[in-house]
C-alpha cells in the first residue's frame, strides 16, 4: 500500500509540474472563400470588379501565430516584410487595425483582452471570455499526426440579422445603388477540429472551450488551419498581455465603431468607397 500511495503521489507530482512548465506556439494560416461575395456599383467595369476581388481575397490571406501555455496565450499575426507597392493602375484593398492587433486570453481570470484602432484611434478592449456552446458530434480525422475531434457551434439569425437585409431589400427595390451585396441570412455554423492529444483549451483568435487545441477552424467562408506546431521550446515563451490604447468594454468599442461607420454613410445609408 505505501509503495502504491508513493507511485500515484509521485505521478501526480510529475504531471502538477508537467501541467505548469507546459508551452507551445501553433501556426495558423487563414484562407477567405470569396464565392458568396459580391459588388454592386454602377460605375465599376467587369475589370476592375476583378482586380477588386482578387486584392480582397489576397488582403483577407494571412497567417498567424498563438503562443500559449495552460494559464495565458497570445493570438497575432505572424511579422512579415513589407510587400512592394502595386503600380498606378493596380487595385488595392487593406484593412486597417488589424494587422498590428493581439488577442490575449486568461484562463485564471477569465479575461481577454486585444488592441484594437478605429482609423487611428487606440483602444484597449478588456472583457470576459466568450463563452461557447459546442456540440460534439463524435466524427474524427487526422490533421498531420493529431486525431482531431469535430465540434459545432450553432449561431441562429437574429432580428437585427432580419432587420438590416429588409432595408437592402428595399433600397435595391426603389434603384438605389449598393456597393455591397448581402446575403440572405442564414443560420451560421462554426466547425472546428480540435486534438485531446495537445490538452491546452485554445484555438485561434477569441475559439477556446474544448478539451484540445483547435487545428482547424471554419467561420463563415474564412478557415484557419494550422500548419506548425512547436511543444515545450527550450527557449521559455514570454506572452505579454497588451496594454495600449483607452480601456474599454467590448460593447463600449462595438458602440464606437457602428458610430464612426454611420458617420461615413451617405443620404442613402450607404458608406461610400472612392477608388
Amino acid at each position: 500500500m505505501k509503495t502504491l500511495f508513493f507511485s500515484s503521489a509521485f505521478l501526480w507530482l510529475t504531471l502538477s509540474s508537467f501541467a505548469q512548465n507546459f508551452q507551445g506556439i501553433a501556426y495558423y494560416s487563414s484562407q477567405t472563400s470569396m464565392k458568396n461575395f459580391n459588388f454592386t456599383s454602377d460605375d465599376m467595369t467587369p475589370d476592375v470588379k476583378e482586380k477588386m476581388m482578387e486584392s480582397m481575397k489576397k488582403a483577407f490571406e494571412k497567417n498567424y501565430v498563438l503562443s500559449f501555455n495552460t494559464v495565458e496565450s497570445i493570438y497575432s499575426e505572424e511579422e512579415k516584410l513589407a510587400a512592394p507597392k502595386p503600380s498606378s493602375n493596380g487595385v488595392t484593398v487593406s484593412f486597417s487595425g488589424g494587422a498590428d492587433s493581439k488577442y490575449y486570453k486568461n484562463f485564471k481570470t477569465k479575461q481577454y483582452i486585444t488592441d484594437l484602432d478605429i482609423f487611428g484611434k487606440e483602444f484597449l478592449v478588456v472583457d470576459s471570455l466568450p463563452k461557447f456552446n459546442w456540440v460534439m458530434t463524435g466524427d474524427e480525422k487526422k490533421i498531420g499526426n493529431y486525431t482531431c475531434i469535430k465540434a459545432l457551434i450553432i449561431i441562429p439569425v437574429t432580428e437585427e440579422d432580419l432587420k438590416e437585409y429588409e432595408e437592402y431589400k428595399k433600397k435595391a427595390e426603389s434603384g438605389k445603388t449598393t456597393f455591397f451585396t448581402p446575403s440572405e441570412p442564414k443560420e451560421r455554423i462554426i466547425e472546428a477540429w480540435y486534438t485531446i492529444e495537445i490538452p491546452v483549451s485554445n484555438g485561434p483568435d477569441k475559439y477556446w472551450g474544448l478539451p484540445g487545441l483547435i487545428l482547424e477552424l471554419h467561420e463563415g467562408e474564412t478557415t484557419f488551419l494550422c500548419s506548425k506546431i512547436v511543444l515545450n521550446p527550450q527557449e521559455k515563451i514570454e506572452i505579454k498581455v497588451p496594454k495600449n490604447g483607452k480601456k474599454v468594454t467590448q460593447k463600449e468599442f462595438d458602440d464606437i465603431q457602428e458610430k464612426k461607420l454611420n458617420s461615413m454613410k451617405n443620404e442613402d445609408g450607404v458608406i461610400e468607397i472612392k477608388m
